[in-house]
Order: structure tokens, then sequence, then C-alpha cells
């Protein structure tokens, strides 16, 4: 049974609360009080049209990943508590332990959790191994007003596994006083070489031009790759099979290493300080660690689709959409399905905004008011539409970690780049026969 749609709080309404940089816990948790009294006030008034209690007496367990992710769900809850009589325990947890946990719980019987969110480097595995549930058989479809790039590789044979929730997808963060020295509007930054050239003439004048980012294998490789694909390079071929030691990837690696050389490596913490404080120039982010104000010193912009001025456009922003699914063991499949069909109502969509939400929604992302108080939302839809998927594979945890820390030791200067990215092919190809 399909759950009606409940809530009925403006977005004029809505909009007067105001959504600091994601992430920051005061900031975040008045947001989740604001938007959680807003829909506890929208489920009392529609309690008289409540019909059916489908979920009454019934627990249901929300695994997600801590931080902004788990505030907007906080939001959404009460009202669909509200409406089916069940009960929502919403855990929150860090991103490998997320992971860990719902891999080891798949094998039995009877789940631990109903509902969960996935990160899209999850997506083969948790359909090859029935991990997720087929949410098409259990009534859900996508709809026209989602991005199609954010939920093009969640399907098996047609189905759908997976509901694009969070709107995750790398951006290009600047600052604006260092960008305009180096002779530079952000409307002029539309190819790679248009960021060198910004990352030389700012490291000549003694800051940091490109900061990268470091601290383990996948921040390396994350960071690395929308240079990758300007070059039109890949990880994987058609077959999955590595494609990592060739002339293309050389290249790119060379450009990111010279890159590299005109700034710092940095922590993501470090990185976003640098550049806002007017240290750095340039750093690929995800726009959950900054959110730029009208009055901010720092902005930003797709990641540049071209290599150069009148090269193919590529997409080169990466996606990191967060997902969500229902547990395949779930013993109230129904029921998950219903509360993940109403996390992803495009009215309760639009109302997550305020608790820090980046839906995957057109309408949302495009709304005037939306665009008003988070003129950010513009860039982020751009990004999402030109993003590019990682490698939809069940090896992508180990293939990440051998690819990456053999990246990190060539950056480093502790490896050629010859013997590491050979020794890196080697490993991937051995990795993928598993």
């Amino acid at each position: 049974m399909k759950l009606k749609k409940i809530l009925s709080v403006g977005l004029a309404a809505a909009m007067t609360i105001s959504l600091a940089a994601c992430g920051s816990s005061g900031s975040a948790e008045k947001a989740s009080s604001a938007a959680s009294s807003a829909a506890a006030s929208s489920a009392s008034s529609a309690a008289s049209d409540a019909g059916s209690a489908d979920g009454e007496g019934v627990k249901l367990t929300l695994a997600a990943r801590g931080g902004t992710y788990s505030e907007v769900l906080k939001a959404a809850i009460p009202a669909f508590e509200e409406k089916t009589g069940c009960t929502v325990e919403l855990l929150e947890l860090e991103g490998d332990d997320l992971h860990s946990k719902l891999a080891l719980d798949a094998p039995n019987k009877e789940g631990a959790y109903d509902l969960a969110m996935v990160d899209g480097s999850w997506v083969a595995e948790f359909t090859e191994n029935n991990i997720a549930a087929n949410l098409s058989e259990l009534g859900y479809s996508y709809d026209d007003d989602l991005i199609p790039a954010t939920y093009e590789t969640l399907t098996v044979d047609g189905d759908a596994y997976f509901a694009p929730f969070f709107g995750n997808v790398t951006v290009m963060m600047y600052n604006k006083e260092l960008v305009e020295a180096a002779g530079y509007k952000a409307e002029d930054i539309t190819s790679w070489e248009d960021i060198m050239a910004i990352a030389q003439k700012t490291n000549e004048a003694g800051k940091n031009g490109f900061v990268t980012r470091g601290g383990g294998a996948d921040p390396v490789l994350t960071d690395f790759l929308p240079v990758l694909f300007a070059h039109g390079g890949t990880l994987v071929d058609e077959n999955n099979q590595p494609t990592v030691d060739n002339d293309v990837f050389k290249e790119a690696l060379q450009q990111y290493i010279d890159l590299a050389n005109l700034g710092q490596t940095m922590e993501k913490d470090d990185m976003v300080a640098n550049v806002e404080n007017g240290d750095g120039a340039l750093a690929t982010i995800w726009p959950g660690w900054y959110a730029p104000e009208a009055d901010s010193a720092a902005d930003y912009i797709v990641a540049p689709t071209k290599l150069t001025k009148d090269g193919e456009d590529q997409n080169t922003s990466v996606l990191g959409v967060w997902e969500l699914a229902v547990m395949n063991n779930s013993t109230h499949k129904e029921l998950a399905e219903q509360l993940l069909e109403y996390i992803m109502d495009p009215e309760v969509q639009m109302e997550s905004v305020e608790a820090g939400g980046v839906p995957c929604r057109v309408s949302v992302l495009e709304d005037a008011d939306v665009l008003a108080a988070h003129p950010q939302y513009e860039i982020i839809e751009k990004a999402l539409e030109s993003g590019a998927s990682r490698p939809v594979i069940t090896q992508w945890n180990e293939f990440c970690e051998t690819l990456g820390t053999e990246l990190d030791n060539i950056i480093k200067g502790t490896e050629s780049m010859d013997d590491g990215l050979a020794n890196a092919q080697s490993d991937l190809e051995m990795i993928m026969m598993d």
C-alpha cells in the first residue's frame, strides 16, 4: 500500500530557517529541530486523514551515515511515524562502520536493519550478494523529476534496487580574490588549461595554486579522478578490466602531479580552510564540506569538462550519491519501502533542504526560493548532470585501496610512474579475477 502524501508545510515558511555549512553540528541541530517541528506540526494536522495504520506497533531500523545525512532523516521521520503508527530507530554510523554492519548482517535470515543508506560504490556488492531488495518488485520506480545520472547505475535487468537520496558530487572550490588576481572570473574557467594557468599565477604570487587531498588511498584517487576523466581516461574498460597502465592515464597523472607541485597536499578540513582563507586558489571538494554564501570569500563551480579550450567535453565530476535501499532480509519490507518512498517524495525532499539535504530532484534544485537561499544548488545540479560514476564492481574497495596507494607513492616520489602503474595494473588484474 503506497504511503499517502501528508506534509503540507509551505516552502515559504521553511525558508525562514537559515542553513549554514553542511556538517556544522550547531547549525545542523537548529535546522533539524526546526524542520522536525514543521514535520511534526504537519503530521498533527494530518492525523484525521491518517487512514489505516499499516505499521501499528512495528519498529523499523534505519541505518544511516552520520552527519548532515542523518539530520535530514531525523527531520522527516516523525510525520511518517504519525502516519503509519510505527516507530523508526535511526542508527548514525561512520561510512566504513555502516558498510561492515550491513554486509555482516546480510546472511542472517531476519535482518537487524530494514532500510539503509548505501554509498554508490557498494551498489554492485549489494545487488550481487542479495543484500538490497528489488525495489521494483516492491512497487518503487524512478520518476521524471530525478536527474538520470543519479540512478542510471542503480538498476539490474531494468529493475530498481536503490533510490538516489543525497546528491553528493565533486565540485571545484575557488577563492574569489585569488582567481581574480590571476586574471579570471568564474565563468571564464572552462578547461583544465585555465585551472593550470590560475594555479601557476597564484603559485608565482607566493600562494598555493592548487590544493590536493591526501589522507589515504580513497581520497587520493578521488581527487585525481576529475583530471583523469578530463583526459578521457578510465579505470576499467567495458569488460571491467583495469586500464591504468597506458599513455592517457600517465598524461593525466603527470598533469595532476604538476598541479600538486603548485600547492600543498592536505586533508579535507585544511583544504577548505586554505582556499577560504585566501592561502590557496583552487581545490576539488564535496559540497557537504563547504556551503558558500553571497559574501563568502570562496565559491565553487562545476569542474571543467574540457582539457583545453577547444577540447571535447567529458563527464568530469565524480558522483558520490548516497542511495536508500530496503534490506533483503528485512522482516518488514513493504513498510520499509513505504518509508523509502516517503523520504523520496518531492515535498519531503523540498523540505529536506533546510536540514542540509541535497536532493537529486530537478524541481527542488531549480526552485526559485531554494536558489535564492542557496545559489550553489545551481552548480550542484550541473555537476550531477555531468557526473561520472566510479566503476560498478564488487571489488571496488580493494581496487580503490590498491590503486590509490600506488598513486600516493608515485605522487610522493617514492616510486616511479612507470613502475607504480605497472604494479597497479598487475595487481588490479589479479583482483578482478577473483
